[in-house]
């Protein structure tokens, strides 16, 4: 039985999920916050609502932010 590799980051792991099933089902059954993260199949970002097959494979990256603001707009 075919099932679709997801990579994890932080820490990094695979896990083996049967689908197909909704993105932001996937990241509901690995208990993974949608807004704290990117879902990338291929070079692709993918949205909540897109569909994922067994025989995709799948990266779950943290979103990174910071930096300034106030320094990125000109305002310093």
């Amino acid at each position: 039985m075919v099932a679709m590799k997801v990579l994890l980051r932080n820490p990094r792991r695979e896990v083996d999920v049967q689908g197909p099933l909704q993105v932001s089902t996937l990241l509901q059954r690995l208990e993974v916050n949608r807004e704290s993260v990117l879902v990338i199949r291929g070079d692709t970002i993918v949205p909540g609502d897109a569909w994922l097959a067994d025989s995709d494979d799948v990266e779950i990256r943290p979103v990174i932010s910071g930096g300034d603001f106030g320094s990125a707009i000109g305002l310093r």
